[in-house]
């Protein structure tokens, strides 16, 4: 418990960007940089306190000490979630998870928690934004109702620490962490000091218990998790909602995961009984692509372990502006201006007086350069207005001097486009998979100018 040595007041400027706290107001941040991002706060008011602290043995031991803990991890039983936390849940870890609102934050936290009560866990949901009978109606309709999980409508940090040392539970649910706060701190729930100091108490809960917390997170405008930036320090992982509101897919992205892999995603549709896991995500991000249009072409790419095949689409108009636009969505603007420049130089295609836009239909995000190949294939479709193949797939690397560079696990990408019907597949001569593909093409380009010839061709 905390305990008291005095009394005083002390105002202080935290930076809401990385809880820099500086003694007066600036305009910009000495620390990170960002402008305005300075709020007035007051540190301490009232009796002064001191951190709870553990009580117990804690000494240095060697690394082969056994502690007679297993290593074995919870499972969700939702295998999309589960192959994002790296195959399941880790005992003691804190996991933040973030999106845009109404993208599925809460709805996948009610489905996990039914989920891990009919494998026999006790679970606590805290529900700091929603009343318990708000609650019970959103379980109602996902289908979510079970005796094992608890419902606990609490915004102060104390009392839900409290019920969960007493409460025997085997995963913690914070919904959200910025609706927590500790009358301890003056400021208002959800501000730089708050949500630091609820977090921490909520930290060393989970790991003295050894009970898996997760988090809920709200995002900025600009799709970063609100709050201190300690807070994504803090947590063992942390996960991010993407996708449109108005679609019915939804991705889970693990930008940070000290138990597994950061390079997975997990592929869901909202429906009206809530998430519902996408076996075959390739199939998903094509059924809707148009056929026999020029300016679209399918790229097979890696989300960490698992092979994609994703639609690229590529407009291309004459510009009427002294500067033609240039506008991209679900790839990086800068790498797109890199490949307009190698076709410009070495495939011989005008593009300068030019309007060029570049879609990753589906809503989701590709980040690899093995979709080089495929931005420069749909670009060239556009301009020439000669449709690809629809039963080709492309990927590879571009360079400067416009050669195909060779991209990692070329037999699974190859297989991936094989199993969804597709007879031919573009890919770098470096990158040539072993042996034989089956029902598949495989036509090795060492040059970008040979592989748009292949993908022109009809």
């Amino acid at each position: 418990m905390a305990r008291t040595t005095g009394t005083r007041t002390k105002v202080k400027y935290v930076c809401q960007e990385c809880g820099y706290a500086a003694p007066k107001w600036l305009g910009k941040c000495p620390d990170c940089g960002a402008w305005n991002a300075l709020v007035e706060e007051v540190a301490e008011l009232g009796p002064r306190f001191e951190r709870s602290v553990t009580v117990g043995e804690n000494k240095p031991m060697p690394l082969t000490h056994d502690t007679g803990r297993t290593d074995g991890r919870i499972s969700t039983g939702i295998g999309e979630l589960d192959r994002i936390l790296g195959g399941g849940i880790v005992q003691g870890s804190v996991v933040l998870v973030g999106g845009d609102p109404g993208i599925g934050k809460s709805t996948l936290m009610l489905q996990a928690c039914h989920r891990l009560t009919r494998g026999g866990a006790r679970v606590l949901y805290v529900s700091g934004e929603e009343s318990f009978d708000q609650t019970r109606m959103r379980a109602r309709r996902l289908g979510t109702i079970a005796d094992e999980l608890m419902i606990f409508t609490e915004t102060q940090v104390m009392p839900v620490r409290e019920e969960i040392d007493r409460g025997g539970y085997d995963i913690v649910v914070i919904d959200s962490i910025q609706s927590m706060y500790t009358p301890r701190l003056p400021s208002a729930p959800g501000s730089v000091a708050q949500v630091r100091e609820c977090a921490e108490e909520l930290f060393r809960v989970a790991k003295v218990l050894k009970v898996p917390t997760f988090l809920v997170g709200h995002v900025t405008k600009d799709g970063s998790i609100a709050g201190p930036r300690l807070l994504e320090h803090m947590v063992d992982t942390v996960l991010y909602f993407e996708g449109d509101g108005r679609q019915n897919l939804r991705i889970l992205r693990a930008v940070k995961n000290r138990f597994g892999s950061t390079n997975e995603i997990g592929v869901f549709e909202m429906t009206d009984h809530g998430l519902e896991e996408v076996p075959n995500p390739s199939r998903a991000f094509l059924d809707e692509r148009p056929r026999g249009t020029s300016g679209s072409v399918v790229a097979s790419i890696m989300e960490g372990t698992r092979p994609l095949l994703v639609e690229l689409q590529a407009l291309v108009s004459r510009s009427v502006l002294s500067v033609p636009r240039r506008t991209v969505t679900g790839v990086s603007a800068n790498r797109v201006n890199l490949i307009l420049a190698v076709l410009e130089k070495r495939a011989g295609l005008r593009l300068s007086d030019k309007d060029v836009f570049v879609n990753v239909a589906g809503g989701v995000r590709v980040d690899e350069p093995a979709a080089d190949l495929a931005i420069a294939v749909a670009v060239s479709s556009s301009v020439k207005e000669v449709p690809v193949d629809p039963e080709l797939a492309v990927f590879g690397e571009i360079g400067l001097a416009g050669e195909v560079r060779s991209v990692g696990q070329a037999g699974k990408r190859v297989a991936e486009a094989g199993k969804l019907g597709f007879k031919r597949c573009v890919l770098p001569r470096g990158s040539a998979p072993g042996g034989v593909s089956k029902g598949i093409e495989t036509l090795l380009v060492s040059r970008v100018r040979d592989a748009l010839e292949i993908a022109m061709e009809r």
